[in-house]
């Protein structure tokens, strides 16, 4: 939030997925910030699932070097009888924390912020987390930088009842959308044949199952591009017509991913 918005802007915590949605959907908050996947763990299957039936738009997208501390209240780990951070951090710690700490409890919470405060209060708690919690929460580091991939990124997205205007040159800007196809031979080349002969790039292709049927799912693409394009435009247009379901997320300029 503080790396789009600045250090200005306020903050509504939300402790589930779902509640990031709906505060933002009642408008009680303007805008949403949310993950969609991390580059060791892949995609955020409660997010994917929650794009379906929102009616936000993809307005920005924000890639995030994830740097995990454990942290504890007294900056050590004795009397700790618990490991908690959410399911990911965990997850993306997993070699660490199997190195060094194996035979103490791993407990999933609902986000690291809200281990980092569990810390604060417990200290039979330990905590994984970034330095921004360690500060809100006044708790110590054991150990820093212990998550298994040092390249491990985070990509968030930014949802709000608005749409962007296409970036102005050399900015980029990406398309998102949700597709599903009838269950048929050849149901997903047809599906992608659009790109290619309007000359439009695809950088993420995921499937989720659907829910709604045996073997069937729903297809999360990015596509370079504003649907403002002539190239773009027409390539939805196209997809329209032949996908059982359509649904544009929305354009917003791509991010340049850099060390920070």
């Amino acid at each position: 939030m503080q790396r789009q918005f600045g250090a200005s802007v306020n903050g509504l915590p939300c402790h589930t997925l779902d509640e990031v949605f709906r505060s933002t959907e009642s408008g009680s908050a303007e805008l949403a910030i949310v993950p969609l996947e991390n580059s060791s763990e892949g995609a955020v299957s409660r997010t994917l699932d929650l794009l379906l039936a929102t009616p936000l738009k993809m307005l920005a997208e924000i890639s995030v070097l994830v740097q995990h501390n454990l942290l504890s209240k007294s900056g050590s780990m004795t009397g700790v009888t618990r490991i908690c951070a959410h399911a990911q951090a965990l997850a993306q710690c997993a070699n660490w924390l199997n190195q060094y700490w194996p035979s103490i409890e791993r407990q999933s919470v609902a986000s690291n912020a809200e281990a980092a405060r569990m810390a604060s209060e417990d200290e039979g708690v330990a905590a994984i987390a970034g330095d921004a919690a360690a500060r809100r929460y006044d708790v110590r580091t054991v150990a820093a930088q212990i998550q298994d991939d040092t390249h491990n990124r985070t990509r968030f997205a930014v949802l709000g009842a608005q749409t962007t205007q296409p970036s102005t040159p050399p900015a980029r800007d990406k398309t998102s959308l949700i597709l599903s196809v009838p269950n048929k031979a050849g149901a997903v080349f047809h599906m992608l044949s659009p790109l290619a002969s309007h000359g439009v790039s695809m950088t993420r292709f995921e499937s989720r199952p659907a829910r709604v049927g045996t073997w069937e799912y729903y297809f999360y693409l990015d596509l370079e591009g504003h649907v403002d394009e002539p190239s773009v435009a027409a390539v939805l247009g196209e997809l329209q017509q032949a996908c059982a379901f359509y649904k544009c997320l929305g354009s917003y300029p791509a991010e340049r991913v850099n060390s920070q």
